[in-house]
């Protein structure tokens, strides 16, 4: 009886574990995932088909040098990874804009509506014009994806009037952002 016992309690122990993400589970295309991998320093391990490219480049408009890594570059699951560090131990983003497999919380992609969005956000949502560095950034306005390390972009998916260019909240009736078919073009994590 005590033998069975143990044996319902450590299976049971093991029922309650999390799904742990391997190099041929679809999970490993979740941003949250990625950087549970990147922390655990097993990058290689679980992503060895990403043929991954590395270098330094100035971002943030030009004002800070990284060393970055391009996970899948040239293809349609190309992903951006930017560090902290020299030695590409400490995440600093995550970033991808072509219509891949990547995907945020609750599957926000490349693609998903604005529509989507507000509901998935529980709220309304602002967004920033067009035609400069952070075009079309997400505010997510006291949502539910507030506290979330995700940003977004959207891009208009019909020509913007010259109103809604610039950095600066865009303020549109429902009618006019309908007009503009707004889509999200680039999805950023960052963990802190």
């Amino acid at each position: 009886m005590r033998k069975i016992l143990i044996l319902g309690l450590l299976l049971i122990a093991a029922g309650c574990k999390s799904k742990k993400v391997s190099s041929s589970s679809a999970e490993k295309f979740q941003l949250v995932n990625l950087a549970e991998v990147i922390a655990a320093n097993d990058l290689n391990t679980i992503y060895p088909d990403a043929q991954i490219s590395e270098g330094t480049d100035l971002f943030e408009e030009g004002t800070v040098e990284r060393p970055y890594s391009i996970l899948y570059p040239g293809t349609s699951d190309e992903l951006l990874i930017t560090w902290k560090d020299d030695a590409r131990t400490q995440l600093h983003q995550l970033r991808f804009d072509k219509n891949g497999r990547w995907e945020a919380l609750d599957g926000i992609k490349v693609g998903t509506t604005y529509e989507e969005l507000v509901r998935l956000n529980g709220n309304s949502i602002k967004f920033y014009g067009f035609g400069w560095d952070y075009s079309g950034a997400v505010d997510w306005n006291g949502g539910k994806l507030s506290d979330s390390n995700i940003r977004v972009f959207l891009a208009p998916q019909n020509t913007p009037p010259g109103k809604f260019i610039g950095d600066q909240i865009v303020d549109a009736t429902p009618e006019e952002i309908e007009a503009l078919n707004l889509k999200v073009q680039a999805v950023l994590y960052q963990p802190e």
